[in-house]
């Protein structure tokens, strides 16, 4: 008896349009990895073998004295206190744009149309909060670094400009795709922006508010890293050190602390948004 063989329509359907778009992403992919001049294959060269391995041979034992260590505890909480205070300031300018920059709480917006005068100021504010996160925090960290010379002011001042922009974003979006009706209600009422904005907005708002400004801390904490590159202070900049000097002993420890610190940076922000949402 002759077994009949199923057609690839009827084994699965879809067969079609998962080959057609596998295909259409190679073609797009390879473009992007000729010009980026992806070549993994060079890691495996004996020459490139051979000065990863020498490399990795000195990052064992990792730095243990006790001097480094003090050192390390120092800049750890130096990165932490960098992205707090970064998080701050971008709080206090984010949320008066974000206040200012939501259509929600236009009172002239209440009879229809949104007035001539207040539709610009909030277009203009709209593109403050994109100039401000369309540059990256390092190269905010490198004009502050030449302003206000080396140190965590630089990293504090960066990431605030940058985190401004995000936040500002955000929460404008988040406010506008809520309920409405609420806040309307208080305006036409006679409420002033603040209270509707207090007693209208942010009650159904507040859990999803909360929940992204902890995890922006928490994104806050790996810039603050990054920065110390450029010479913004923390672990980064004493990881930039430890590699100049090819020491890869200190390397190795100062890596080892700062994903401790992303760890215990993503258990606090699960925490803090468990017990805030």
């Amino acid at each position: 008896m002759q077994i009949a063989h199923p057609s690839p329509a009827q084994r699965d359907p879809a067969w079609q349009g998962r080959v057609f778009w596998s295909l259409a992403a190679l073609l797009l992919l390879w473009p992007l990895l000729v010009t980026t001049e992806f070549k993994p294959w060079l890691l495996w060269h004996a020459e490139s073998r051979k000065v990863m391995g020498n490399f990795l041979a000195e990052f064992f034992p990792p730095a243990h004295d006790k001097e480094f260590l003090i050192l390390v505890a120092k800049e750890t909480w130096r990165t932490v206190a960098v992205a707090t205070a970064g998080i701050a300031l971008a709080l206090l300018m984010a949320i008066p744009l974000t206040l200012l920059g939501t259509s929600a709480l236009s009172v002239s917006a209440l009879s229809g149309k949104m007035a001539f005068l207040p539709s610009i100021v909030r277009q203009a504010i709209r593109w403050l909060l994109i100039i401000l996160r369309s540059v990256p925090e390092l190269v905010w960290a490198l004009v502050f670094v030449r302003v206000v010379g080396l140190g965590p002011t630089a990293g504090v001042l960066a990431i605030a400009l940058t985190y401004a922009g995000m936040l500002g974003k955000v929460y404008t979006e988040i406010l506008e795709s809520g309920e409405a009706h609420a806040t309307q209600s208080l305006m036409r009422n006679g409420g002033g922006r603040l209270q509707s904005f207090f007693y209208g907005l942010l009650p159904q708002n507040a859990a999803e508010l909360t929940s992204y400004t902890v995890y922006r801390w928490e994104c806050a904490i790996r810039s603050s890293a990054v920065l110390g590159f450029v010479g913004a202070g923390g672990l980064g900049q004493q990881l930039d050190n430890s590699m100049k000097m090819f020491k890869g002993s200190e390397v190795a420890t100062l890596l080892i602390v700062f994903m401790l610190l992303v760890w215990l940076a993503d258990k606090a922000s699960s925490w803090l948004r468990k017990e805030l949402g």
